[in-house]
């Protein structure tokens, strides 16, 4: 019996595979991060991530409604959108002072907007959860 050298690095037949039979991926650039630290790149991916997005239904909902939010509101928004993200909720009714949002919370979209004072009935549906802020 011959004697073989195994790598012992090789947990599974693919990863041998892998090695052997695909040629070595030549190392891409991720993205435009030219000489971009790690952090810099960290933040920068966080930071696009944490932008509040508005459907159009809700951009209209707000215009028709004459609904202007202030820096200080859309920030709570985005807080409250956070909060019901840390619970594990995925299309939440968002209260800011008097204004209603109704949020996809994994897709960080708001769906509808409306002032709670125009509504008689204040009934919200197909949600689960509500947080105010």
């Amino acid at each position: 019996m011959s004697n073989l050298n195994i790598n012992p690095n090789f947990t599974s037949i693919e990863k041998v595979a892998g090695t052997y039979l695909n040629p070595a991926a030549e190392s891409k650039p991720l993205g435009n991060y030219k000489g971009a630290s790690f952090e810099e790149i960290f933040k920068q991916k966080l930071d696009s991530t944490s932008a509040l997005k508005f459907s159009k239904h809700a951009t209209q909902r707000l215009d028709d409604r004459n609904i202007e939010l202030t820096d200080e509101q859309s920030q709570r928004l985005e807080e409250g959108v956070m909060k019901a993200s840390a619970k594990g909720i995925t299309d939440s009714l968002v209260l800011v002072d008097t204004l209603a949002f109704i949020v996809n919370v994994p897709n960080q979209t708001v769906v509808t907007a409306m002032d709670q004072t125009e509504s008689e009935e204040n009934i919200f549906t197909n949600i689960d959860g509500a947080v105010i802020v």
